[in-house]
């Protein structure tokens, strides 16, 4: 995509966020996503890389997502309520080196891939939610429920 001088040093700036935290190594993958910057209600610019092509190819993972009428009708009668918002959640579950190759963008001067679950595959949000269900264990119906909001 053709950008701006300006939403190139955005790239870069966040690109090399993400590099410096080991979010993101650089790549010699065949695979290339391209990379969108949309503009934040807060007027930032947030980076997201476009894996609609890669997820029309990903098979499907079924694990079960809870509805959110299910969880309104289980908390209804509940007394207290507590809300943890996992910032950056997807960034703390690693990706086997087999798959990264697979998340690979480029920017105009480097090729990347990300090493941890990235923002917009298919298959995060239940990947996510698995790894919470057995965070929470065998009985966290009947303490807490989760539900994430991708």
């Amino acid at each position: 995509y053709r950008r701006s001088l300006k939403d190139h040093e955005i790239l870069n700036e966040q690109t090399a966020n993400l590099y410096s935290q080991n979010i993101i190594e650089h790549s010699t993958s065949p695979w290339c996503s391209p990379v969108v910057l949309v503009k934040k209600k807060d007027g930032g610019t947030r980076f997201c890389v476009d894996y609609r092509k890669l997820n029309a190819i990903t098979v499907k993972d079924s694990f079960p997502l809870p509805r959110i009428d299910d969880i309104f009708d289980q908390v209804s009668q509940a007394t207290y309520f507590t809300k943890l918002d996992f910032k950056s959640g997807y960034f703390q579950i690693p990706l086997a080196p087999a798959d990264r190759p697979k998340t690979a963008f480029s920017t105009r001067d480097n090729h990347y891939q990300f090493t941890v679950l990235p923002q917009g595959v298919k298959n995060g949000l239940p990947t996510f939610q698995r790894i919470i269900n057995e965070v929470l264990g065998p009985d966290r119906r009947k303490y807490c429920l989760a539900h994430i909001d991708d």
